[in-house]
């Protein structure tokens, strides 16, 4: 992964833009030597948000398991079938 620092962020962000959209690889933006930010392009970031959503729909499942909060099947399809209507 290739690093920048906040500088070069400011004085060469239309290269760096470009860069990102040729290349997809998120760059890290270092102040004072620290990581400070990732700079991401539009599309990565958009799949990794409905990444996120989908595994916390998961985990959201699991916990509903551990908790007893289950359905028979003919009631969840009775609720599934309202939804999707």
């Amino acid at each position: 992964m290739r690093t920048e620092l906040v500088t070069t962020l400011k004085r060469k962000a239309t290269d760096l833009l470009k860069d990102l959209a040729r290349d997809r690889e998120p760059i890290l933006i270092t102040q004072h030597g620290l990581p400070s930010a990732y700079l991401v392009d539009v599309d990565s970031y958009d799949r990794l948000q409905a990444k996120m959503q989908l595994l916390e729909g998961i985990a959201r499942g699991e916990k509903a398991l551990d908790d007893g909060r289950t359905l028979p099947h003919e009631q969840a399809r009775s609720k599934m079938a309202r939804w999707l209507r």
